[in-house]
């Protein structure tokens, strides 16, 4: 049996889950774990992706999102239900949540697996720039798969919803979320089917104005390397890379980005890459599918002209 802990926001399920479970569909039966009642809901959704059991987890310390709660429950639940094998989105929260229960149980786990490939997993080291096989010696194996890695195929089943009772020591709830900022509603850096991000070449805060245009003629969203958050000009939540947001639009349009494998970890699940730059030879632009050797400034608005004129 494979059991996927279900990753969501106050009952809202994270696409990552789906890649989970269709994921775990394709090793065997599938099981599903939901913590706190407010995920009570998505038994249905669940089932879209093939899980037969769904078991919920109701305590009164699971009223929001804490790491050392989940990782205690994922804990008790792999003790009580032994499943072959747990698998756990390779998202920030699912890394940290694998990894509390593994410390908690004494085993190790696997991370950002991409490929089950017979007794071995692939996984991805070093930031991207290398793929490793492994196997993992342990009486329940414990993984995470790489985000965007498996695609959200649907495999319809019914879902039954068994309760599963844990019990939690109060001191747990020292690391439990308190308050939260809303953030304004469309689509995110994440999720956009469309992403126009820019570089050092950019060349200032202000330099980002027609790159917003751009993605606003494609209903997108702006995004950027390292180097732009780290001179100031962005904020960190616009990062693309392995230390901030990985995405996986319809395209990737790289505007003075060099293309730093750091860079290249968190936008290479982009189905298709423009690359914008001066330099051929920079590392974006040898990896991408199209490239434009030519100055942003004068390429970025030339593309918006051109749509904007052709929608007229």
């Amino acid at each position: 049996m494979i059991l996927v802990v279900v990753e969501h926001d106050r009952g809202t399920m994270s696409p990552a889950s789906w890649e989970a479970l269709a994921a775990a569909h394709a090793l065997g039966e599938t099981h599903a774990l939901t913590i706190g009642e407010s995920a009570d809901g998505l038994v249905e959704q669940i089932a879209v992706f093939g899980a037969t059991t769904v078991h919920q987890v109701h305590h009164d310390l699971l009223g929001d999102y804490g790491p050392e709660t989940w990782g205690a429950v994922v804990a008790q639940a792999i003790t009580l239900l032994r499943p072959d094998m747990v698998l756990a989105t390779g998202t920030d929260r699912g890394n940290e949540v694998m990894a509390q229960a593994a410390a908690r149980l004494g085993l190790a786990m696997v991370a950002n697996v991409i490929e089950f490939a017979d007794a071995e997993f692939v996984r991805v080291r070093w930031g991207g720039s290398l793929l490793e096989r492994c196997t993992l010696d342990a009486p329940f194996q414990l993984v995470t798969i790489g985000h965007h890695a498996f695609a959200a195929v649907e495999n319809p089943a019914t879902a039954t919803a068994v309760p599963l009772a844990v019990e939690l020591d109060p001191i747990l709830s020292r690391t439990v979320v308190r308050e939260r900022v809303e953030r304004a509603a469309g689509v995110t850096l994440s999720t956009a089917p469309v992403v126009v991000s820019g570089g050092r070449g950019v060349g200032s805060a202000d330099g980002f104005a027609p790159l917003q245009e751009l993605a606003t003629e494609l209903a997108g969203v702006v995004g950027c390397s390292r180097a732009v958050t780290n001179l100031g000009w962005r904020n960190h939540t616009d990062q693309v890379g392995q230390t901030g947001t990985r995405i996986a639009p319809d395209i990737y349009i790289a505007c003075g980005i060099s293309g730093a494998i750091q860079h290249w970890v968190g936008a290479m699940a982009s189905k298709k890459i423009l690359a914008i730059n001066t330099d051929p030879e920079a590392n974006m632009v040898t990896k991408a599918d199209y490239a434009v050797i030519g100055d942003l400034h004068q390429v970025v608005p030339a593309i918006t002209a051109e749509i904007r004129r052709r929608r007229a």
